[in-house]
């Protein structure tokens, strides 16, 4: 998959994981790819609920180490 832009979050708690991914998304184009590294460990479920409120499309999560990645498509 075509990562379009990365954001590092890690050491950041909620809710500022989430504020930055929605800033990220305003200034992206419908269909390309955010994708966010975090170490919040509540942040598995904000991007979910994320994704479910603003139709942004998330397209996986994965933990590598302490890292959790979310993949997410702009609407």
């Amino acid at each position: 998959m075509n990562i379009d832009l990365e954001l590092d979050t890690r050491g950041l708690n909620c809710p500022l994981p989430i504020l930055k991914a929605k800033k990220a998304l305003a200034g992206m184009a419908s269909g390309q790819v955010l994708k966010v590294l975090s170490t919040d460990t509540g942040s598995v479920r904000d991007f979910a609920a994320f994704a479910k409120q603003t139709g942004n499309e998330l397209v996986s999560q994965t933990t590598e180490g302490s890292d959790f990645i979310h993949i997410l498509k702009r609407r």
